[in-house]
């Protein structure tokens, strides 16, 4: 039982455990956890389950909690009582009776035992139903601790930076989240409603044996309970790779048809049916030799412990039977070992395969565990000050050099000023930079030297929250929502009206298209805006942009998914909403950018050119000219 219970506690160490969190006075970089930081996060796994078990925030639990404790040891001394009361019933008839006084023992004793048989009937009926009153209360325990665990992922998920949701496997990452989850209930059901009460209950029987019949009964016992316990240990372990390699295939089993699914037009262009369906049935054949694999060990380990578990009843019994013979037992007390020695292996059978499905759930919370060891890169300052009023000043980028990895730099030593109120624009080849620019505006990174400052304040140094309610994104990619339209365009103001929606979808130039759908602003946009076409789509993350109604609007290739009537009167309505805000237009399309108070030419993260749109055209040999040249000539 030790081994189960250190085996237990090593699983809920690394599975409970969180590494810290510390904040610093200056921006955090990308850092891996080293293993100290790792073993102090280790130490907080009992607070971990304290908090599970007994949250200071919601006494209820905490008295349920108090509740299942006593219901567990009434309805463990209850099942230990049965045996002795069984005991006295068969001893008494197994009493030779004075001939003479018969008819009066009949009556004294008919009483007695009726009276025996009574209470043992309520003994035996009282602790299951004590057991199944403890799950229930314990449910709601278990179902706030999920709850609590489902949160605390979603919660640390969205706070997680951009690299990482780029990186990740959707498919997989669903999967780990939700065995994770289920991984977390098994393990505290487990510790709470079978360990603990079993844990109990030999300690009952062991007291009871060696009280009643002696220590070697108690030793046999002892004995076969070790036994079982070792060797459910190292089958487990043994078997544990089993589970992982049967889990890895059904990882990449939910990846593989996830991203088939989101692909599913890609797939139908180059007649990739047949190509798909092999790699699919490769990974299926995968999972399908660590499920047999798993399987053929479980029967193994059951199979070896009734072994045990038979070993040690029939050893006791072959003892209890040659006392009987010397006289030195009675057949009660033949029984009651009997009925102890089963009542231990039904929970030493149950515990085993606890301990196998903690073992498992360990496995399925691993992956879960290093989700939540992830710490975004960028968190605020301790003394971050407020963004309103910076948000309302100049943009300045100061020398700032930045790239995705040390190796491949994208911008390096950029420097510009957005003077406050006017419009920007940036244009440059593919790879120039112009989109990590929106998303160092954006603070989604930070620069790897040099830095940005907003009305004369460090962009690192504001309030995170804060300053990204101050700033409006139409990014380049426009995706939405798997509900419906107005929910999508509300998206930018939760808190925005019918009237307010409409009036964003009018100043997108979206409006009467919505009007003209099947159920107007409750159309459903389907998965990634799928049911619309790229420019509705574009539309709608313009109306969207438009309610959050910043001071600061960034656009990331705003229109390029637009036909050209479409496009000029959305220009029209951006110059509306711009006005008195600082803007910047990443462009490909220069005809949108024509009235913009500068624009700037990239080229190798640096900018190569700058000036008014009259300005750059002036020099026949720009390469704004040129571009400028490249587009009119191809419409």
């Amino acid at each position: 039982m030790l081994g189960v219970m250190l085996g237990a506690s090593r699983s809920i160490r690394r599975c409970w455990a969180l590494p810290s969190t510390s904040i610093s006075s200056t921006r955090l970089v990308s850092t891996t956890p080293s293993s100290k930081s790792e073993n102090s996060g280790s130490l907080t796994s009992y607070e971990q389950l304290k908090k599970s078990f007994w949250p200071a925030d919601r006494p209820h639990i905490r008295r349920k909690v108090v509740a299942v404790g006593g219901l567990i040891v009434c309805s463990k001394l209850a099942n230990t009582a049965v045996p002795l009361i069984f005991r006295e019933i068969i001893n008494y008839f197994n009493t030779p009776l004075d001939v003479e006084h018969i008819p009066q023992l009949v009556i004294l004793s008919g009483t007695t035992v009726a009276s025996w048989v009574l209470i043992y009937g309520a003994a035996r009926a009282l602790s299951p139903s004590l057991n199944e009153y403890k799950n229930t209360l314990f449910s709601v325990v278990a179902q706030s601790n999920i709850r609590t665990v489902s949160q605390r992922t979603y919660d640390h998920l969205l706070e997680l930076d951009l690299s990482f949701h780029q990186s990740r496997k959707t498919g997989q990452l669903s999967r780990v989240i939700d065995r994770g989850t289920r991984g977390a209930d098994s393990i505290l059901r487990a510790l709470v409603v079978n360990i603990v009460p079993t844990l109990l209950e030999l300690c009952l029987v062991f007291g009871v044996l060696w009280a009643s019949v002696g220590f070697e009964y108690t030793a046999i016992c002892g004995l076969t309970t070790a036994s079982y316990i070792a060797f459910t240990y190292n089958v487990t372990v043994w078997r544990t790779k089993f589970r992982k390699q049967m889990n890895k295939a059904d990882n990449e089993i939910g990846f593989k048809s996830f991203d088939t699914m989101i692909n599913y037009e890609t797939v139908k262009y180059f007649n990739n049916e047949k190509f798909e369906g092999a790699n699919y049935s490769k990974l299926l054949a995968a999972f399908e030799q660590g499920s047999l694999k798993t399987q053929s060990s479980l029967s193994l380990l059951n199979s070896g412990q009734q072994i045990i578990i038979t070993a040690g009843i029939t050893a006791s019994m072959y003892l209890a039977v040659q006392q009987i013979l010397s006289g030195n037992m009675s057949v009660g007390d033949l029984v009651m070992i009997n009925l102890l020695l089963i009542q231990v292996a039904q929970p030493l059978n149950f515990l085993g395969s606890i301990y196998r499905e903690i073992q498992q759930s360990h496995t399925d919370m691993r992956k879960l565990n290093d989700l939540l060891s992830n710490r975004p890169s960028l968190q605020e300052c301790s003394d971050a000050v407020t963004a309103a009023a910076p948000c309302r000043g100049d943009i300045v980028f100061n020398n700032v050099s930045f790239g995705y990895s040390p190796d491949k730099m994208i911008l390096r030593d950029l420097s510009f000023t957005v003077p406050s109120g006017k419009t920007v624009a940036i244009v440059g080849g593919s790879g120039s930079g112009k989109s990590t620019i929106v998303r160092l505006l954006y603070r989604f990174y930070d620069p790897l030297k040099g830095g940005i400052s907003i009305g004369g304040v460090p962009l690192n140094v504001l309030q995170l929250d804060d300053y990204r309610r101050n700033v409006g994104v139409v990014p380049q990619d426009c995706v939405l929502f798997n509900d419906n339209v107005r929910y999508n365009i509300q998206y930018g103001n939760t808190a925005a009206t019918q009237e307010d929606i409409i009036r964003a979808a009018k100043l997108a130039d979206i409006h009467e298209a919505i009007e003209a759908f099947p159920d107007g602003y409750d159309t459903l946009v389907g998965e990634r805006g799928q049911m619309l076409s790229g420019g509705e789509k574009q539309r709608i993350a313009l109306a969207r942009a438009v309610l959050k109604d910043a001071p600061i609007l960034l656009y990331d290739e705003a229109t390029s998914s637009l036909d050209s009537l479409t496009e000029h009167n959305i220009l029209e309505a951006l110059n509306t909403v711009s006005a008195g805000k600082t803007s910047i237009f990443i462009a490909h399309r220069l005809s949108t950018i024509m009235d913009a108070d500068e624009i700037l030419v990239l080229a190798n993260g640096s900018i190569a050119e700058r000036g008014t749109h009259k300005q750059l055209l002036s020099d026949p040999n720009s390469m704004y000219s040129d571009m400028w040249n490249q587009q009119m000539s191809t419409e």
